[in-house]
């Protein structure tokens, strides 16, 4: 069996959850919900559901879409959250492709910390862009995951494609 080693990700793991007492720090996606100074690289809301870049790429363009509303399960989603998280997702991949015209994409959910989520209170949605020979040897070799571009200036980017489309 292979293994794919993502080492960079603990420092986002931590930064999440208090590994001694499992208490889940503020959540990045309500605190989203709110009007802060700081950035949160919210790309758009909607009825039930946001979009955001993730802070701690896998990869380039790695986005999270989460409803509005805290909830951990599947099964506490509303017939009407579905399909606005749903729709929000689809939203979010043309933006993607129109801006960075990814080959493919990882699209899924991680469901409990053991699963991997890194925020196990709040139910979200991973896209991760992929394109092909998007993987190196730099992680294996030097413990380091490259980027291509700052979140700064995808999420203008991102920003400016998605205001063009109203």
């Amino acid at each position: 069996m292979d293994k794919l080693w993502a080492p960079w990700r603990i420092k986002y793991i931590r930064s999440s959850v208090n590994c001694e007492s499992g208490k889940t720090k503020k959540c990045i996606f309500c605190q989203a919900t709110k009007k802060t100074k700081k950035q949160n690289y919210v790309l758009f809301k909607s009825k039930h559901s946001l979009s955001m870049l993730n802070t701690f790429p896998y990869n380039n363009g790695h986005v999270m879409v989460s409803p509005l509303r805290h909830i951990q399960k599947l099964s506490q989603l509303k017939e009407e959250e579905i399909i606005d998280i749903f729709k929000t997702l689809n939203r979010t991949k043309e933006l993607l492709d129109k801006i960075l015209k990814p080959h493919g994409y990882n699209i899924g959910i991680n469901i409990s910390g053991v699963a991997g989520a890194g925020i196990p209170g709040h139910l979200h949605i991973h896209i991760v862009p992929r394109w092909r020979g998007d993987t190196n040897f730099m992680p294996i070799l030097f413990n380091t995951k490259v980027i291509s571009q700052s979140l700064d200036q995808l999420h203008k980017k991102l920003k400016h494609a998605q205001s063009k489309r109203h």
